[in-house]
């Protein structure tokens, strides 16, 4: 048995673990909800959860995984995105989704149940001269929707 648990987590605890082990983003604006996982009462991973960045998906019935950190603790990732998907059913919404970038597998996201819709080509980025962006890591690198089965 791994000794993982969810627990509570606010969102200024939740960006601060983002921060120390996210690979390549930092914390988001902002949340509809978090949730931790530990081991021995030992932070070992975080979610957040928020609206839609995308504008077509925040229709008011769906949310997006922003953002998943762990230490590395085995099964916290599956931990995490499963709480997820039963959180966002019971708050009333009727989708959850969550992207993951090229190189990373999606293991934990099978695992937990959900399913690949589909893959988004490589951007630029996203800065323009009617909306100065900077980069935030996702720049030229493919992306994977994925949607909480």
């Amino acid at each position: 048995m791994s000794g993982l648990h969810l627990v509570p987590v606010r969102f200024r605890q939740a960006c601060d673990f983002v921060a120390k082990h996210h690979r390549h983003l930092q914390p988001p604006r902002g949340l509809i909800f978090s949730v931790g996982v530990a081991k021995d009462d030992v932070l070992c991973g975080v979610l957040i959860a928020g609206r839609p960045v995308a504008r077509h998906y925040d229709n008011g019935q769906t949310l997006e995984v922003t953002r998943v950190a762990t230490d590395g603790a085995f099964n916290a990732n599956s931990l995490l995105y499963g709480a997820a998907r039963r959180a966002s059913l019971a708050l009333g919404y009727t989708r959850l989704i969550t992207y993951t970038q090229e190189g990373e597998t999606g293991a934990s996201l099978r695992a937990a149940g959900w399913r690949l819709i589909v893959a988004r080509p490589p951007r630029p980025g996203w800065n323009t001269p009617s909306r100065p962006r900077r980069a935030t890591g996702t720049d030229n690198v493919t992306r994977y929707l994925w949607e909480a089965a």
